[in-house]
C-alpha cells in the first residue's frame, strides 16, 4: 500500500505543477493583453489631444532651385493657419497647382487638428503629397 501512496503523490506533485503552470500562464496572457489594450487606450487618446508649443513654424522645400517657405501657425491645441510665404513668381508659373494644392490641404488639416488621412486630387497628388510632408516637418518643430 505504501508504493501506491508514493505513486499517488508523485502524480498528485505533477499535478499541482501542471495547475500552477496553467494558472501562470492564463495570468500572464491576461496581463499582456490588459497592457497592449491599456497602451493602444493611451496612444488614442493622445492623438486625440494632440498638444503643440504655440508659434509660427516654418519649413522649406526647393522647387525648382527656388526655396518655398511652409508657414503654420499653432497654439497649445489646434493647428490654426498654414500658409506659403516667400513664394517667388517663378514658382508660381512654374507650379501652378501648389497655391490650390495648399488651400485644400490647409483646410482639411486645420479641420481635423491632424496631416492623417488627408484626401488628395488626381490631379495634384504628387504636390499635396511634397507639401504635407513640409507640414509635417513644421509641426515636429511644434513638438508633435
Amino acid at each position: 500500500m505504501s508504493t501506491k501512496t508514493k505513486i499517488l503523490v508523485f502524480k498528485m506533485k505533477e499535478i499541482i505543477y501542471t495547475i500552477v503552470f496553467a494558472v501562470l500562464a492564463i495570468l500572464l496572457i491576461i496581463f499582456l493583453v490588459l497592457i497592449i489594450k491599456g497602451h493602444s487606450k493611451k496612444s488614442s487618446e493622445s492623438a486625440k489631444k494632440s498638444t503643440f508649443s504655440p508659434g509660427i513654424y516654418e519649413a522649406s522645400i526647393v522647387l525648382s532651385s527656388n526655396p518655398v517657405n511652409i508657414e503654420v501657425v499653432v497654439d497649445h491645441e489646434q493647428i490654426k493657419s498654414i500658409s506659403m510665404v516667400n513664394v517667388s513668381e517663378a514658382v508660381t508659373t512654374m507650379y501652378p497647382l501648389i497655391s490650390s494644392s495648399l488651400t485644400e490641404i490647409a483646410s482639411q488639416i486645420v479641420q481635423n487638428n491632424s496631416t492623417e488621412n488627408l484626401v488628395f486630387n488626381d490631379e495634384n497628388k504628387y504636390t499635396s503629397i511634397i507639401l504635407v510632408n513640409a507640414i509635417n516637418t513644421a509641426l515636429s518643430k511644434a513638438g508633435l
